[in-house]
């Protein structure tokens, strides 16, 4: 008769308690969320609308955040490394190789129009500009790993990098760009943040560029993507996407303050477009007549 080796029964039994509880374990953190720390800035719109999303998933998700706000390049690295759940940003062939997209713009188009953040005493400078040739005789401020700053450069705009958003903002108002272009549902949000500076938002321009805002997933969790986009897809169907949408601070601010309609639109292709953004789907983008109507909403619910 064989002796069993009872330092060996304890590793077999380590072992298999492994073995038994370690998809349990897997499975329980595949609902756990990692994102990146908001900045001081804006209203949390992506964080609420991802929260609705997945409560339609009817899965026990939960949310942390890291310890710290990370750049763009910092938190595209930590998603790929899996350390972040996701992200979210514009759209680009790279992105949508590096991570599992999911194809629903979050702002509906609205962060195709550009405002600018300019300083204030700065407006005579904008006043004549009626096309992109005018506009080419000012220079711009992006971030340096923003797909916006290829955009804008393919354009033959004058552009201005630095690694960290915040120091844009310290960068317009110190004289060493002429504008900071912002999505129109930002601007105002991001200078009252910085209400130290002189900085303020151009009257009458709109600079517009297709760059659909998506949610970017780690490419390990195609089940939470899946849920994303599910979650997504029934909101816009039951018309919860729009109350969320119209309800935000952000939309109501472009609404009741950039009168985007009465703005003089200066239009630039963005060639790095994918092809597989879903263009033909109008009910997935914004035109000026749904802001017109978000406009009624909300004076009727006033």
């Amino acid at each position: 008769m064989q002796t069993i080796n009872p330092r060996s029964t304890g590793w077999l039994l380590v072992l298999l308690g492994y073995l038994v509880f370690a998809p349990q374990l897997a499975s329980a953190n595949q609902y756990q969320i990692v994102y990146n720390k908001p900045a001081n800035l804006g209203s949390g719109y992506m964080q609420g609308l991802l929260k609705l999303a997945l409560d339609y998933s009817g899965k026990p998700y939960t949310y942390t955040t890291t310890d710290e706000t990370y750049s763009r390049p910092r938190q595209m690295e930590t998603v790929r490394a899996g350390s972040l759940s996701l992200m979210w940003g514009g759209t680009s062939e790279q992105m949508e190789q590096d991570f599992i997209p999911v194809r629903i713009d979050a702002y509906r188009g609205l962060m195709s129009h550009r405002v600018f953040i300019i300083r204030q005493g700065d407006q005579a400078k904008f006043d004549n500009i009626r096309t992109l040739e005018d506009l080419k005789k000012i220079s711009f401020g992006q971030g340096r790993s923003w797909q916006d700053a290829s955009i804008l450069e393919q354009a033959g705009l004058t552009v201005i990098k630095t690694t960290k958003k915040n120091s844009l903002f310290y960068m317009v108002d110190g004289g060493r760009f002429d504008a900071f272009p912002r999505g129109a549902n930002e601007a105002w949000n991001e200078i009252a943040a910085f209400n130290n500076l002189a900085l303020t938002v151009e009257k009458n321009l709109v600079l517009v560029y297709p760059l659909p805002t998506y949610f970017f997933v780690h490419k390990g969790y195609p089940e939470l993507a899946k849920d994303i986009e599910a979650g997504l897809e029934a909101a816009i169907a039951d018309g919860s996407f729009d109350r969320y949408f119209y309800s935000s601070k952000e939309v109501r601010d472009v609404i009741q303050i950039a009168d985007l309609p009465n703005r003089r639109a200066i239009y630039i292709n963005n060639p790095y477009l994918p092809k597989a953004t879903p263009l033909h789907r109008k009910e997935l983008w914004l035109s000026i007549e749904d802001l017109k109507r978000g406009a009624q909403m909300q004076a009727d619910n006033e």
